[in-house]
């Protein structure tokens, strides 16, 4: 019976906490390892709690990997493992009771993507939630980068963390809000400088809690910052979150619209069909903010307009290189507040958004 557990202790082991520098076993997590076998002494089940000191956003995930590595090593052996919080004494809600609860009173969910990175897109996503709000528009964020949250630091809201609620008996995430908007990210439950180091399922689980764990309340807009790419998490997202419709974003220069096209073929694929409510040209043309009328096209000039035709999708604004957005990024105060070229200029995109959904 002993080595059985040596056996099980081992392959806990190998399943690290990404926020927690750690394995299961070696940060106390695990506990109460019983195995109970048949008359040949092979397992028929397994069991043991997983016990967290604080409320954790990844208990669901490290609970299915915990499951999934098990499950390798004895296939016909039944796994049962119980979450708990030490501090609150009672249990965390399992991913698999998971439900769209919490995001029935959200009138359009809208993914905000591009087949590459360094576009924009999290920019685009923060100025667009303020512009929106700005409009009068109830409006949430999901920071949907779980490699890379930026969410928090261009929110001013670094170093905090979410509260936790009951409703109806089960335990939900209370959105920081600030500038009237309610947002989430992974960011809130990590040390900026740490490392998430995860597999596919491991991710998907954790933006799915962050979205359906979450207390939105009634919005009308929530806005779903993805990450770069098309893998694992878009896929998920497509298929487990009623999404409304889609915004891309991109730049003009060719290397970025060839990867821009993967996204748009993503949400046009017949099996996802999730319309695409338009494009946003990110970093159009430069303007120097003491030069306003003049125009330098830096990246080329046109590249999402002409795409945008090509692809008969319509083209909801372009947005030039201003020192300002890159400055409200920095310190958490998101150029859309302003009344001025830049924050007019997401106002714009915003409205015509507004329309369209």
């Amino acid at each position: 019976m002993q080595a059985l557990i040596n056996q099980v202790e081992d392959i806990l082991r190998t399943i690290e906490h990404p926020a927690k520098e750690g394995n299961l076993l070696s940060l106390g997590y695990i506990e109460d390892i019983k195995i109970e076998t048949n008359a040949d002494n092979q397992p028929y089940q397994i069991r043991f709690r997983l016990v967290f000191p604080t409320r954790d956003p990844l208990a669901g995930s490290l609970k299915a990997a915990c499951t999934e590595k098990l499950k390798a090593a004895f296939p016909q052996t039944r796994i049962s493992i119980v979450e708990i919080v030490r501090e609150k004494k009672r249990e965390v809600r399992n991913i698999n009771s998971l439900d769209d609860s919490q995001i029935k009173s959200i009138g359009k969910i809208v993914a905000v993507a591009s087949g590459k990175g360094g576009v924009g897109k999290s920019t685009v996503t923060v100025n667009l939630a303020v512009a929106l709000s700005r409009l009068g528009y109830k409006v949430g964020v999901v920071d949907a980068d779980v490699y890379g949250p930026s969410i928090p630091k261009m929110t001013g809201t670094e170093g905090q963390q979410p509260d936790a609620t009951l409703i109806d008996g089960k335990e939900c995430f209370v959105p920081m809000e600030v500038y009237g908007i309610k947002w989430m990210s992974i960011g809130y439950f990590v040390a900026p400088e740490q490392s998430l180091i995860w597999r596919g399922p491991m991710a998907c689980n954790a933006l799915k809690q962050l979205i359906l764990q979450s207390d939105w309340g009634e919005l009308d807009f929530l806005l779903i910052d993805l990450p770069p790419g098309t893998g694992d998490i878009h896929i998920t997202l497509v298929h487990d979150i009623p999404l409304s419709g889609a915004v891309i974003v991109t730049t003009p220069q060719d290397v970025a619209l060839a990867d821009v096209e993967k996204g748009i073929n993503l949400f046009r694929n017949p099996k996802i069909n999730t319309p695409i409510y338009g494009l946003v040209e990110n970093m159009a043309w430069f303007t120097p903010e003491e030069l306003p009328n003049n125009r330098y096209y830096i990246f080329g000039k046109d590249g999402g307009k002409a795409m945008a035709e090509r692809y008969s999708i319509d083209l909801l604004g372009q947005v030039p290189i201003y020192m300002g957005i890159r400055e409200g990024g920095d310190n958490g105060s998101p150029a859309a507040l302003q009344q001025n070229p830049q924050g007019e200029a997401f106002l714009e995109i915003a409205e015509t958004l507004a329309k369209k959904a």
